[in-house]
């Protein structure tokens, strides 16, 4: 039986930290503090940004609610990042995507500066991430499975790692953080020739497919450690992972459930990256 990686274990520790470092940064008089920006009412933004809100208020981080109009230019929404660019008393933005279609959104994401890009999502932050240099900060989903590894004590130098995915969101970057942790990383994705036999040979697996239960004994082996990064709704309305849980539970060393694991843990690193981006801008 697999060692279940939880997310709320790596999340306390987390939290612990994150704490800390506020404390410390308001004792010098700076207020660690997030603005998000929402267009539009859709219910998963809405729903997102209530759960980031409060956790972040919970940890000591103030946040500014930014919502505009359905109808916002993709100007008048420029125009409204390069305002928090400029505040100093703004350290992290978050603005949720997919914005209304008639927004330029490579435009308007790209104006965001990296130093208060929170979530990975300019250009300049991704390059960051792929050239090793402190510029901007991953996307958080990638961080948060980089997370679970450190927390649990993941052996990651000279491993074979594979990640089943290539988004800029998780499978491309993950693969970059594991690349500058010195392990040996394969990028596969759903079109890969003999996937299984490839994921079989890994030490190390992260599942960012984005089809349910896809991932099934056939294609794991003992002593893996799986990080399970899909979040898919079965047709009974269930929540469950790219991984096929019972069947891996029974093969793998140790894996992150879903719901419960890596979804858990991105909130805090949005979190913990709120209060990077302080203490840097604290230190310029």
């Amino acid at each position: 039986m697999a060692q279940i990686l939880k997310g709320a274990e790596v999340v306390e520790a987390l939290n612990k930290h994150i704490v800390s470092e506020a404390e410390q940064l308001m004792r010098r008089g700076v207020q660690p503090t997030l603005a998000s920006v929402r267009v539009g009412e859709r219910g998963d933004d809405i729903s997102y940004e209530r759960g980031a809100v409060k956790r972040a208020e919970k940890l000591g981080i103030a946040v500014r609610s930014i919502v505009l109009p359905e109808d916002t230019t993709t100007d008048h929404l420029i125009e409204t990042i390069e305002s928090l660019n400029i505040d100093r008393g703004v350290h992290g933005v978050l603005f949720f995507r997919p914005l209304p279609r008639h927004i330029d959104e490579d435009l308007v994401r790209n104006t965001l500066s990296p130093e208060k890009d929170i979530d990975g999502i300019t250009d300049l932050s991704l390059a960051g991430v792929f050239a090793n240099t402190p510029t901007g900060f991953p996307p958080c989903t990638a961080q948060a499975c980089m997370e679970i590894l450190k927390h649990f004590a993941v052996e990651l130098k000279g491993k074979k790692t594979v990640v089943i995915g290539r988004s800029l969101v998780v499978g491309k970057p993950v693969s970059m953080l594991l690349l500058a942790e010195h392990a040996t990383v394969t990028i596969a994705h759903s079109r890969t020739e003999d996937l299984p036999s490839i994921v079989r040979e890994a030490d190390i697996v992260i599942a960012s497919v984005g089809q349910a239960r896809m991932i099934d004994a056939r294609y794991l082996s003992p002593g893996q450690v799986v990080i399970d990064v899909g979040i898919n709704v079965t047709e009974a309305g269930s929540l469950v992972g790219d991984v096929d849980f019972e069947e891996a539970v029974e093969v793998v060393g140790a894996l992150t459930p879903v719901p419960g694991g890596v979804g858990t843990v991105t909130t805090s690193v949005l979190i913990k990256h709120v209060v990077q981006a302080a203490s840097k801008m604290t230190s310029l």
